[in-house]
């Protein structure tokens, strides 16, 4: 998943003992995950879905499931702004250096025809998926930290630990429970510009300080303009935050408005940079 995890573990609920074999319970569920859900590990399903062709499927397993019905959802949810097939994009408009470069019409209407979540449907009843494109890119990058926080929070409830702090990277935190003598956790945003109470939900935040203009616009096809800022999701559930906050990179400030309003406990928070 490309960063680091960090767990902490409010003192009342292990000891330094309890907590460390709890933290690596923790470590080996994401390291199980990234073996499920990287798209360039050979055995994940992920990896297998890229490698089939127009009207091929196959079955997936639960975590791969679980992350492909929330991006269909999201896809939906956000009218397009969140897709987890738009690595074609990422492929032609920046270099493997990490620099952006200029792509021609011809090229970019070949990526197109493999891009986009409609292009991929789901069966529940015996979690399959089928592709309807030769050749497409199935990448979690956009959320797969977050849900890994998800399954990691449910790793440190079946210790029987219950108020703690998950971090993936710094972009995307889940806090359950709150510190002794506390009401919630507090949270730094921003590099320390403003700090936020978290209490039994995610925040994950987007911007181009670290990785520059590598968010794209699935709408648009295009690379996201850089901005002097940075978009943050609260949300339930860490994959949920996850998403959002790529999202609305894309989305008008309306629709992220109407969006927050349709869900209970999703907000968006924006901060320049």
């Amino acid at each position: 998943m490309a960063t680091t995890f960090d767990v902490i573990i409010n003192h009342e609920d292990a000891d330094e003992t309890y907590a460390a074999q709890a933290s690596q319970a923790v470590f080996q569920e994401i390291a199980r995950l990234e073996d499920e859900l990287s798209r360039f590990r050979a055995t994940s399903d992920i990896y297998r879905l890229g490698q089939l062709k127009a009207g091929e499927s196959i079955r997936v397993g639960m975590a791969a499931w679980d992350c492909l019905s929330l991006a269909k959802a999201m896809h939906e949810e956000t009218a397009g702004a969140f897709d987890i097939t738009i690595g074609p994009l990422m492929n032609l408009f920046i270099t493997s250096e990490g620099e952006p470069r200029q792509v021609s019409k011809d090229v970019l209407e070949q990526a197109r025809l493999i891009i986009g979540s409609q292009r991929f449907d789901l069966e529940e009843e015996t979690m399959s998926v089928t592709v309807h494109a030769t050749g497409m890119i199935f990448d979690l990058g956009a959320m797969g930290k977050g849900y890994a926080l998800d399954q990691a929070a449910d790793v440190l409830q079946d210790w029987k630990v219950t108020n703690f702090v998950l971090n993936a990277g710094d972009s995307t935190i889940l806090a359950l429970g709150a510190p002794s003598g506390k009401e919630a956790w507090s949270i730094t945003l921003g590099g320390g510009e403003k700090r936020t109470a978290l209490l039994n939900r995610a925040v994950s935040g987007s911007g181009f300080a670290v990785k520059g203009a590598h968010i794209m616009n699935p709408r648009l096809f295009a690379p996201v303009p850089l901005r002097n800022r940075r978009t943050y999701a609260l949300a339930p559930t860490a994959a949920l935050s996850d998403a959002l906050s790529t999202a609305f990179m894309v989305m008008e400030k309306e629709e992220i408005e109407a969006l927050c309003a349709r869900y209970e406990g999703v907000e968006a928070l924006e901060l320049e940079m």
